[in-house]
């Protein structure tokens, strides 16, 4: 029998966020850039029903709602987003986030920082 994996999938998701290490990068915050992929088995021919996929403004609503909550780490942003759509879509097989920082202030001369995190349903 075949089977099919099909990605569900919102990408360079905007968001002007107060997430950093250092106090200032609190106060101030940063344009961060966030992309999520959820893939799912998928049966050619299945229901025409959103509940049988992962609801696009769901995913939004769980992604926006974590970039707005200040945290030192991407890393643990990145964490809360997976896990609350695992949480959400107990179907999916595998997830991954990736949040890109713009002009991480290390003083270093690079567009962006990128922290992802990839989770495989055993």
């Amino acid at each position: 029998m075949e089977s099919y994996k099909q990605v569900i999938a919102l990408q360079n998701l905007r968001f002007y966020s107060f997430h950093g290490f250092y106090p200032e990068e609190q106060i101030l915050g940063n344009e961060f850039f966030v992309d999520v992929y959820c893939y799912v088995n998928k049966v050619l021919g299945g229901g025409d029903e959103l509940k049988e996929t992962v609801n696009y403004e769901t995913l939004y609503a769980i992604v926006r709602e974590e970039m707005n909550m200040s945290r030192k780490l991407l890393e643990t942003v990145v964490d809360a987003i997976v896990r609350r759509v695992k949480e959400r879509y107990s179907f999916l097989e595998y997830i991954k986030v990736s949040i890109r920082k713009m002009n991480p202030p290390f003083g270093a001369d690079t567009a962006e920082a990128l922290v992802s995190l990839e989770w495989v349903k055993n």
